[in-house]
């Protein structure tokens, strides 16, 4: 490769200077090879659906940059932002949660000029917090400079996630560049054959104190004992691959499990999404189907082949999980050192199966990405970080299936042997994958109790029991909500600051819409998991590391046609996007005291309601610097030598297009444990606008 790539660089150090430097050249090898990349396609690319799943490419160009900003707001490393419009536009991207924003009218893409300079702002930015923030080595969560990591670690996800965007573009879209040059060495595949792989001790997991940074799902710990199995010497190539293909593989049903079917349904794939006839579709080039290349396919994809295979030589094969390709890692003897395609340091492209040697095997690392068995979970030990609280758990459903070992376009914490990146089971990535014939058991499918100690406590706020005669607060929220729209028009509301969403679908048992916005997308997830799965389970805690674990349902509560009422989506209040308008009621229950900028929300809500529509919100005030600079602080301080309450801010902020309807007590109980509980008293307030 032409361009430039940092390697990753340690955490540790001597030199605070030097490490400044390290950093500075690190984040801008990052900012180049991300633009680097986006140089390969048409002007009129960037706004183009390149799957339909996602956004067009535009939002990606810009989104890396946001996230810089919003994280580093959220840390109160910085406290302005550079663009507001454009970073309401790019902060939530589309994953493959229900709840992500697809509507092709919420969107006014800015143009391509504005998103360079932007990009060019955000630049300059970072590049002077590098140079002037404070910093102690070694690097810790806390550090302002773990966030800059974090920005550039996230950017390298996605130069590698926009790659196959593009590669899903039309060809007519996409230019050769010079600097991406491809592998070209074509040849018939070498015939596959299983070898051993001795049983051992396997150790996974990291401490918080490791050498570079890494994900919150890589730290905590596993020690797992796995015996001897058999694992194919090479990764299925095209070669392989185009036999199941032609035998008919992708219509014969008993060779895929039922999701897999599913996807058949929805795709109608009739081999390789990336095979054009003979051809193979690379990144900026269609090139003849290269035999001795590994095979790019899904999860479902993969595991027919296993299924195929198996039945046709009479052996049980299937993925290795991540247990066993840990394995195979310790067994090859396998370090960040050993040489694979990977880091971009080869080919923009893959390279034959049989090019890299890792011991008796090839391609354990690097190549393309390996599908495991493994839906991803959490280490014992599992923390999130407070910054980054949505990157791993809205994955922790059974349903994202880690991916291992790196492509030739992995650079940065993709390409440590630690790395744990999960997709939903249908998703393209530079992924393929080897078979394994083994007696070790595969991980659980089966769903798992909420491990989150957050949610569970907000399940159990939310869903969870009354306690000393206080009825269950969302609910009573919402019956009070309701009374006081009386009869009024119920045709949407909006619930933001919803939580885990319980009021969200109190509301809709008399409207007919109700949207729940909550910034934080575990919230979201659990919301949406109660949506579309009818029933939740957490757990609630007893005393130390006693616990008991509940479930409740829809069914239970008599809100199970509520469901198709209600959605879920993720959003600042402070920086709404202009879609959240037309409704009738907005409601927003224990959120204004936890606003950054809760004036700036209020300012806007006369905007976002129809005629005669109401705003009901409820909150302890409790106000805190942790979360709202005492300057924003609505009310809680002496104001010109008198008491300065809450309820005065807000009417000094909301009577311009509200009149005061009702204040009245609300009061509610958290649990924190069998023998500790917080009972406090809300106050709500009723506005309607003039």
């Amino acid at each position: 490769m032409a361009i430039k790539i940092s390697k990753n660089i340690s955490l540790n150090g001597i030199d605070v200077e030097e490490k400044r430097q390290e950093i500075k050249e690190y984040f801008n090898d990052t900012f180049d090879i991300y633009e680097k990349l986006f140089e390969v396609i048409t002007d009129e690319a960037y706004y183009i659906k390149a799957d339909r799943l996602r956004h067009p490419l535009i939002f990606y160009f810009g989104h890396t940059a946001t996230f810089f900003i919003n994280k580093l707001i959220l840390a109160k490393v910085i406290s302005d932002r550079i663009n507001p419009k454009l970073e309401s536009i790019f902060a939530v991207g589309v994953d493959e949660m229900s709840w992500d924003d697809l509507s092709e009218t919420s969107y006014e893409w800015p143009t391509l000029k504005e998103t360079r300079e932007y990009r060019d702002s955000v630049r300059t930015l970072v590049n002077e917090l590098i140079d002037t923030l404070p910093l102690t080595l070694p690097i810790s969560w806390e550090s302002p400079f773990w966030i800059i990591m974090m920005g550039c670690e996230h950017e390298r996800i996605h130069v590698e996630t926009s790659s196959v965007l593009i590669r899903q573009l039309s060809i007519e879209f996409v230019k050769n560049m010079p600097d991406w040059n491809i592998c070209t060495d074509s040849a018939d595949a070498p015939k596959n054959e299983l070898l051993n792989v001795s049983g051992g001790k396997v150790t996974l997991g990291k401490k918080i104190e490791d050498d570079f940074y890494s994900w919150d799902n890589e730290y905590g710990f596993r020690e797992v004992e796995i015996s001897d199995f058999k694992a194919s010497k090479y990764l299925v190539s095209n070669g392989e691959f185009l036999t199941f293909v032609k035998d008919g593989g992708y219509d014969k049903n008993e060779f895929w499990e039922d999701e897999g079917r599913e996807w058949l349904k929805f795709s109608n794939a009739s081999s390789a999404t990336f095979w054009i006839d003979d051809k193979l579709r690379l990144m900026t080039q269609i090139v003849n189907l290269p035999l001795n290349h590994p095979v790019e396919v899904n999860y479902h994809e993969a595991k027919a082949y296993c299924n195929w295979l198996g039945q046709k030589e009479g052996k049980n094969l299937r993925l290795p999980t991540e247990d066993e390709w840990k394995r195979m890692v310790d067994f090859c003897d396998i370090n960040e050192q050993t040489k694979a395609n990977i880091n971009l340091e080869y080919f923009a492209s893959t390279v034959p199966v049989n090019h890299f040697l890792h011991g008796e095997f090839y391609d354990v690392i690097g190549n393309v990405w390996q599908w495991s068995e493994t839906p991803i979970y959490p280490f014992e030990g599992f923390k999130v970080h407070p910054i980054y609280d949505d990157f791993t758990t809205p994955t922790f459903d059974t349903k994202h299936n880690l991916i291992k070992g790196g492509s030739w376009i992995s650079t940065g914490n993709e390409t440590l042997l630690s790395a744990r990146y999960a997709f939903r089971r249908h998703f393209f990535q530079h992924a393929g994958f080897r078979y394994v014939e083994s007696e070790n058991k595969p991980p659980s499918t089966d769903n798992i109790y909420e491990s989150d100690a957050l949610i569970s406590q907000y399940a159990e706020f939310g869903w969870g029991e009354s306690y000393f005669g206080v009825e269950n607060y969302p609910s009573a929220c919402a019956k009070l909500c309701l009374s006081y729209m009386g009869d009024k028009p119920k045709k949407r509301a909006l619930d933001i600051g919803c939580a885990i969403g319980r009021s969200s679908f109190e509301l809709a048992r008399e409207f007919d819409e109700v949207v729940g916005v909550d910034f934080t997308a575990r919230f979201i997830g659990f919301a949406t998991k109660m949506k579309e799965e009818g029933a939740i389970s957490f757990f609630v805690p007893i005393e130390g590391d006693l616990v008991s674990y509940k479930s409740t349902s829809l069914k239970e509560l008599y809100l199970e046609k509520e469901a198709s009422k209600v959605s879920f989506w993720q959003g600042d209040a402070c920086n709404l996007k202009p879609i959240y308008k037309g409704y009738d009621l907005i409601f927003a229950g224990n959120l204004i005291d936890r606003l950054y900028n809760p004036k700036k929300f209020l300012n806007e809500l006369h905007g976002r309601l129809n005629d005669d529509g109401m705003f009901i919100l409820t909150s302890p005030y409790t106000w805190l610097e942790e979360f709202t600079k005492k300057e924003h602080w609505l009310g809680g301080y002496k104001k010109n030598g008198e008491n300065f309450t809450t309820l005065d801010g807000l009417k000094e902020v909301l009577e311009k297009h509200f009149r005061l309807i009702d204040v009245k007590d609300v009061p509610f109980v958290i649990r924190e444990s069998a023998r500790k509980y917080q009972h406090s008293i809300a106050q709500m307030s009723v506005w309607q606008k003039k």
